[in-house]
């Protein structure tokens, strides 16, 4: 039988970069010594109180069609909370809720590109950027984060990649992989871009509650972004909700309003109880205290694997300023990221993500997801610290 075009767009390399992972997740079901570092999802539970509001709205028949755009009082909290962290003024018509911040990615794409048109999006990304704009027709054009300046914006590169057929800019900030922000007067720069050639700017923000160091920036607060700007964000790592997928954007009234359509023969609204869920998670006491706890422990996590990997000369990284991922080169260990990858598997039953998918620009890297408890990360930790120097020794022999 034949099949849309479009199959061709949701397979190859970032798809094939999972492999390890499943490979992972396949043989820890038969040896629990495995340590998965391969995926964010959080190794936390989602905080009782978020759990015991959805039970009780289900209880209480909370199960029939709600609003397509989502229930009012849960989009004027998101719409609250953005405008006071961004300085954007925003009602709950410029938000609508989606499943999860990849379907607010996904369908953010389907109403703003077109075939002919070029999506340039700063690297490293996250792996399902490129599906999500080629299935529009559109072409993404990769602009690279310099790798040798902690994956700071190299401003000249982006301006020379802007062509007449440039339709948007798209970019996560904190980055996952890299856990870097981009800073005010990098969105600045970005933002003069955009007005000047009418671009739209889809910024994924989904990270942006899980800061370490410094300060996060919305790129839809400065001047004249508010029109053209699309921020999407979730609870499914600030409140450990990934199977829950609630998520929205953040848009010009016009836009919801397609958003909304789109929905509508898409999702037809996000269930009722798995709303009243949200709203408990975004003004909870206790939910927000759990989410902070989360944080900090994630910030925590992260200094062991920075400390871990400062001991090994023949491994460099650069400490993330947000997120629940770490990416450490690999290139002086004399193999690919993929080659590290696999034999850090096969060697000591850890799995973590080789980072080439995330652009060309990490393909010395290796991803790194600290999303297991202490006891495991400290396994990790000492595994890695054994694996070095039997690698190096049998990289001399082989010499």
């Amino acid at each position: 039988m034949r099949y849309a075009p479009l199959t061709q767009a949701i397979q190859g390399e970032t798809v094939d970069a999972w492999d390890i992972h499943f490979k992972a997740t396949s043989l820890k079901e038969r040896d629990p010594s495995v340590i998965i570092l391969s995926i964010g999802d959080p190794d936390f539970d989602t905080p009782a109180s978020v759990v015991d509001s959805a039970i009780t709205s289900l209880r209480s028949g909370d199960t029939h069609y709600v609003e397509i755009e989502g229930r009012g009082c849960l989009r004027e909290k998101i719409a609250a909370n953005h405008q006071a962290s961004s300085g954007q003024t925003v009602t709950k018509d410029n938000v609508i809720m989606l499943a999860g911040a990849q379907n607010a990615l996904f369908a953010s794409s389907l109403c703003i590109l077109e075939p002919g048109d070029e999506a340039i999006v700063l690297q490293p990304n996250y792996i399902t950027y490129e599906a999500c704009i080629e299935l529009t027709g559109a072409t993404l054009v990769p602009v690279a984060m310099d790798t040798q300046n902690h994956f700071r914006l190299d401003k000249a590169t982006l301006s020379a990649a802007i062509t007449t057929h440039s339709k948007a800019i798209y970019f996560a900030t904190p980055s996952n992989p890299s856990g870097m922000m981009l800073r005010k007067d990098e969105l600045q720069f970005i933002a003069e871009l955009a007005i000047t050639h009418d671009l739209w700017v889809v910024s994924d923000e989904v990270y942006s509650h899980t800061v370490f160091e410094g300060e996060h920036v919305s790129i839809s607060g400065l001047d004249g972004m508010a029109e053209r700007t699309i921020t999407i964000n979730s609870l499914s790592k600030s409140h450990a909700m990934t199977g829950w997928r609630v998520g929205w954007a953040i848009g010009p009234i016009e836009l919801i309003k397609h958003l909304s359509n789109l929905s509508l023969c898409m999702l037809y609204g996000l269930p009722g109880f798995v709303q009243q869920a949200a709203y408990t998670a975004l003004t909870d006491p206790d939910a927000l205290a759990e989410s902070e706890k989360m944080r900090l422990t994630y910030q925590r996590r992260r200094d062991r694997l920075v400390k871990c990997f400062a001991k090994h000369p023949q491994l460099s990284c650069i400490p993330p300023q947000a997120s629940m991922f770490l990416l450490v080169n690999v290139s002086q260990s004399g193999l690919n990221a993929q080659q590290f990858a696999d034999a850090l598997f096969e060697q000591k039953k850890i799995s973590v993500l080789p980072a080439t998918a995330f652009g060309k620009c990490t393909s010395d890297f290796i991803r790194i997801s600290y999303v297991v408890d202490d006891v495991q990360l400290e396994d990790a930790c000492n595994r890695i610290d054994s694996f070095m120097p039997q690698f190096l020794h049998l990289r001399t022999l082989q010499r």
